[in-house]
């Protein structure tokens, strides 16, 4: 990576960069983000480097949640989500032990009270005998301002309740749900499989909609794929997690597969061949059978009704699915006993179980006007809350939970971004590294990069003579990303939004690219940017198909195209999964 360089020629690569050592004047031939005292520490906007930033936030200076969601990430219940998430080994105090700041004794984790709030406001005041300014409110930022959405009210008389008998059309990408026509008009009917004949209820609509939105409730002619679903809580009208449980695990990854087939065809103009696929969308931890739900999710958010019992919310809607059980929650999830205690006071419960650790995590948000209650759980536990700003707050053991992947440790805090499979951060590390096929000395970045995981990797295997700058927008992440990768010499992670930052920094060329947008993508302006690098290979992780397929067309027009696309099923039971696309250069 190179700052002012002039473009390289196209020889002189035998798997080590071009460049000399000796750099002319106004140039960087390797450059370095080290601790060396020859050159300044890398510092985000506060000033903080990996040395000064502090390791977890302190209670008294709660730091903002991160605004990055992904499954959005999570199967549909985070983002992600994922659609867009991860407490230290006897962090929390078990049955017996003294208590933690902030917290009382008690079986498990225990928590109590709230935290520190202020805010101030300064005036000033001009010169002798001039009036005093005037005071000013202060103003939250704009990321912390309630949104104050325009209610409108449906044209039409509604059609909620009404039903149809249906021919079920092809899946559609997002929700899970497939396409079907009443009478001209579209329904996107959930709880469905292509080619059956079901009857169809209306859950959003009227008479003057363009489309109507309907559940599946009765079948008159079943798909092949089609099974009961084993999760009690699964079906038109209850939890809306799972959207495919009704689905054997083959027909799930087939519709997966369509709908991935479907969004190349229409957004980039791509053949599954065009695109490097071979159209299939791989299984990651082993081959289930019809019937089986895999507990791989790490990370459930919970939400309380008004009875203080614990529950999943239904599909688009705010109700709550009261359960005993998440069939796809992770056995360290399931351990911590959530569903079997009473929540009032509470708002929603995030539980993170650490696959790389025996970390365990709650994250809790009061009701509003209620004080945070008491908390006793099965297991120990680490205990946080966010208060009304969305600020996070320890109460009660660490505030970061540990995993472990591409042969490192991580550090995870205040319940930021994390993949939630257990094993799809080193399914995804490996995806990437062997399609971008790094080489010693040479220079790379990785965009929207979280804690370092991509950075971490590369800069392995770019050694010493190589380079990596990490971008990433979430500060938390950033100082986390700081402390995962302070022993690499050779990365360097700045905090800012990757279409403000990468043009700022006078990066001309690079030889590999890595990015991780969220959910909406990288978008074409920031595309049209990656692709004036002249890198050699770029790697993009995606996690929502479309997405994928428009910044593809983008990369086009740019003159970069796809040479190998893999997906995979890292969100079983949901209609998420997520893909890793190489691209190279267009041969002139």
């Amino acid at each position: 990576m190179t700052r002012n360089n002039p473009p390289r020629s196209s020889g002189g690569r035998s798997g080590r960069s071009g460049r000399t050592s000796g750099a002319k004047p106004g140039q960087v031939a390797h450059p370095r983000w080290s601790n060396r005292p020859s050159r300044p520490a890398a510092t985000d906007r506060e000033g903080l480097t990996a040395q000064t930033a502090p390791l977890a936030p302190a209670e008294d200076r709660p730091a903002a949640r991160p605004e990055r969601e992904r499954p959005s990430r999570d199967g549909g219940q985070g983002k992600a989500a994922g659609g867009g998430a991860p407490g230290g080994k006897g962090a929390a105090s078990g049955k017996g032990a003294a208590p933690g700041k902030g917290g009382a004794p008690g079986k498990g984790g225990s928590a109590g009270g709230s935290g520190k709030k202020g805010a101030g406001a300064g005036s000033g005041a001009g010169a002798a005998g001039r009036k005093p300014a005037r005071k000013q409110a202060v103003r939250p930022p704009k990321a912390l301002r309630t949104a104050q959405p325009a209610m409108r009210t449906p044209s039409g008389e509604p059609l909620v309740g009404e039903r149809y008998e249906v021919e079920v059309g092809p899946v559609a990408h997002g929700g899970g749900h497939c396409v079907a026509r009443h009478e001209g008009r579209v329904l996107f009917v959930r709880h469905a499989l292509p080619g059956e004949r079901v009857i169809a209820e209306v859950t959003e609509g009227t008479t003057t909609s363009r489309f109507l939105r309907a559940d599946a409730v009765e079948v008159l002619e079943a798909a092949k794929d089609r099974i009961p679903a084993p999760c009690p809580f699964a079906g038109p009208g209850k939890c809306g997690g799972c959207d495919w449980q009704h689905v054997t695990p083959g027909g799930q990854r087939k519709l997966k597969a369509q709908v991935l087939t479907e969004q190349l065809a229409k957004l980039a103009g791509l053949t599954p061949a065009e695109a490097g696929w071979d159209g299939s969308v791989e299984p990651v931890g082993g081959k289930l059978q019809a019937g089986e739900v895999p507990a791989w999710r790490t990370r459930v958010q919970y939400a309380v009704d008004e009875e203080g019992s614990v529950g999943l919310r239904k599909h688009r809607s705010h109700d709550i699915q009261p359960i005993d059980r998440c069939l796809i929650a992770s056995e360290g999830v399931t351990e911590l006993g959530i569903e079997s205690r009473d929540w009032t006071g509470v708002a929603t419960i995030e539980a993170i179980a650490s696959s790389g650790s025996s970390d365990r995590q709650i994250v809790l948000r009061p009701a509003p006007g209620e004080q945070l209650p008491l908390v006793e759980l099965d297991q120990p536990v680490s205990i946080s809350r966010v208060d009304e700003q969305d600020l996070f707050h320890r109460v009660h053991g660490r505030t970061f939970v540990r995993e472990r992947a591409a042969g490192r440790t991580w550090r995870i805090s205040n319940g930021g971004f994390w993949q939630i499979h257990p094993e799809a951060p080193d399914t995804l590390v490996a995806a990437v590294l062997d399609g971008l096929d790094p080489q010693w000395g040479e220079n790379a970045l990785d965009l929207y990069c979280g804690v370092g995981l991509f950075a971490g990797a590369l800069a392995e295997r770019v050694g010493d003579d190589g380079a990596v700058l990490g971008i990433e927008s979430a500060k938390q992440a950033v100082v986390d990303a700081r402390h995962n990768l302070a022993t690499l010499d050779n990365v360097r992670i700045e905090c800012d939004r990757v279409e403000t930052l990468l043009p700022r920094t006078g990066i001309t060329s690079t030889d590999l690219i890595v990015l991780d947008p969220p959910r909406a993508g990288a978008g074409r302006e920031t595309v049209a940017h990656l692709a004036g690098l002249e890198a050699r290979r770029i790697a993009y992780v995606a996690c929502d198909p479309a997405a994928l397929a428009r910044d593809l067309a983008f990369f086009r027009e740019g003159g970069y195209r796809p040479v190998s696309l893999r997906a995979f099923d890292l969100f079983p039971m949901t209609h998420h999964f997520e893909c890793v696309a190489i691209l190279e250069p267009v041969a002139s």
